[in-house]
């Protein structure tokens, strides 16, 4: 049985006066399935998600949400249909405990039923480990832990698809290999989509693997047909081992 596509693009282009940064992209994410999109700085990847997230508009073509075309859906109508976002949706309030933090994420899916609210946070607060800092102030948190944060708030919206850039950026050793192991864990529950740097991180997690090259997809496959693929060891392999 054919996979089934929770997400796609046809032609997806984006062009700023002459310069072009994404040109004719056709994409395609089966559901379920945790991909990794990688690529050199400047090889487009920010700017294709944010117009598959609604933060960037296209200049042509279409994106496609389990079967919907939602090409003109701004940013938010697209979060309630099910796809989160780390900085588009999980912007931490700096003045707030951890666990309001993620209450005010979790309030925005369910309404104000306090039983409910409260044992979803702690739910959510348990899965990345941070139950035990619940109360404490986001602002006070490491950098790396207000990263985890914004996971966290992502996580309670309980998305179908959760985009997750850079996402080990500030992390420590030991909290790179919390996160491979959270993002394993998500398996059959929502689909990822990983935009990430770090290739052990990536080979580690990704089932599959699409690579962005000079505004347009270079190649892709499972990790050891990426890891063996000449042209993106030229362009990216070759010095994107450490990054």
């Amino acid at each position: 049985m054919a996979a089934v596509t929770i997400l796609s693009t046809t032609g997806l282009t984006k062009s700023y006066g002459g310069v072009v940064a994404n040109n004719d992209i056709d994409f395609t994410l089966p559901a379920g399935q945790i991909m990794a999109l990688i690529g050199p700085n400047g090889a487009g990847k920010s700017t294709f998600v944010g117009m598959l997230c609604g933060r960037i508009s296209a200049t042509a073509g279409k994106v496609y949400f389990d079967g919907e075309d939602v090409s003109h859906l701004p940013a938010h109508k697209r979060i309630s249909l099910g796809i989160a976002y780390t900085f588009q949706i999980t912007s931490i309030f700096a003045g707030l405990s951890i666990h309001e933090n993620v209450a005010l994420a979790v309030r925005r899916r369910l309404g104000n039923a306090s039983a409910q609210v409260e044992e979803k946070v702690a739910e959510v607060l348990e899965r990345v480990g941070l139950s035990d800092r619940a109360q404490q102030r986001a602002g006070d948190l490491s950098y790396g832990h207000q990263r985890i944060l914004e996971i966290a708030m992502g996580l309670a919206q309980e998305p179908r698809l959760f985009i997750l850039d850079e996402p080990t950026q500030g992390l420590a050793e030991t909290e790179i290999e919390e996160f491979i192991a959270l993002v394993k864990s998500l398996a059959g529950e929502a689909t990822i989509l990983l935009i990430e740097h770090n290739m052990d991180v990536v080979m580690k997690t990704a089932d599959y693997i699409t690579v962005f090259n000079f505004g347009e997809i270079l190649a892709e496959g499972t990790p050891m047909e990426i890891r063996d693929n000449e042209a993106v060891q030229a362009a990216y392999l070759g010095t994107a081992q450490d990054a």
